[in-house]
């Protein structure tokens, strides 16, 4: 049996960014679903957030079958004509709630950089913010000494020759980045509008907006809350 598809918001909207020298497109959605509520008192009854990960920063939780099956259903065809990819090379999206929740002190140095979820341009990322602004919002980079905004594989030895001379740098230690430094530029952010959902493509170099007053709530009703989407699709 299919699962019952959360509605679409009645006002919905959407546009389209093409960012940076490389001009990578974001599609920003506004207004996404209409029961984003429900959504975020979900996360606060029923998820069982685990323990945080080496790569993101704080715990993630499974989300209903049908969050995963609407992205399907409401977005293949806008992430089709703005990423030029081929509706039936769409493999599956793996959907998750997300709180960032690791204090600065105990980030590890791929924490406290901007990075990327993939090599491949045909992995998609999406975050949904179940959030007010004030929890911050996502920002998209380019590595200055490169000139790079995304990696693929092309690019993935000389971009981790530079990684490995500025990890040495106690710049990274301690905080979490959070706009423009000697390494990175910011290019573009998006603000954690509640029930926005912001689209690029996974390896595009991108960091959560973690200020230094930042709040580490792990209540899913006051805290910053996410449902962090991967898109994938084959050649």
């Amino acid at each position: 049996m299919n699962p019952k598809l959360p509605p679409l918001h009645p006002n919905v909207s959407l546009h389209v960014d093409y960012v940076g020298d490389e001009k990578n497109p974001v599609i920003l959605i506004d207004n996404f679903l209409a029961e984003a509520e429900f959504l975020v008192s979900l996360a606060e009854s029923q998820s069982q957030f685990g323990t945080p990960t080496y790569f993101y920063p704080g715990m993630q939780a499974a989300v209903p079958r049908a969050y995963e099956a609407a992205l399907a259903v409401y977005l293949k065809k806008i992430i089709c004509d703005v990423f030029n990819l081929k509706p039936e090379k769409i493999t599956h999206s793996k959907s998750f709630f997300a709180m960032v929740l690791t204090p600065p002190q105990d980030l590890h140095f791929t924490q406290s950089r901007p990075h990327v979820d993939s090599d491949s341009q045909l992995q998609l990322a999406g975050i949904h913010y179940l959030c007010p602004p004030d929890k911050g919002g996502t920002s998209l980079y380019r590595h200055k000494a490169t000139g790079f905004e995304s990696v693929n594989l092309a690019r993935r030895a000389e971009y981790d020759q530079y990684l490995a001379e500025e990890e040495k740098d106690t710049e990274w230690m301690g905080k979490y980045v959070n706009g423009s430094n000697k390494y990175y530029e910011r290019i573009a952010s998006y603000d954690a509008v509640f029930n926005r959902m912001v689209i690029y493509r996974g390896n595009c170099l991108h960091s959560g907006n973690i200020g230094a007053d930042f709040n580490f709530d792990p209540n899913p009703r006051t805290g910053r809350l996410t449902l962090t989407s991967f898109i994938n699709s084959s050649e």
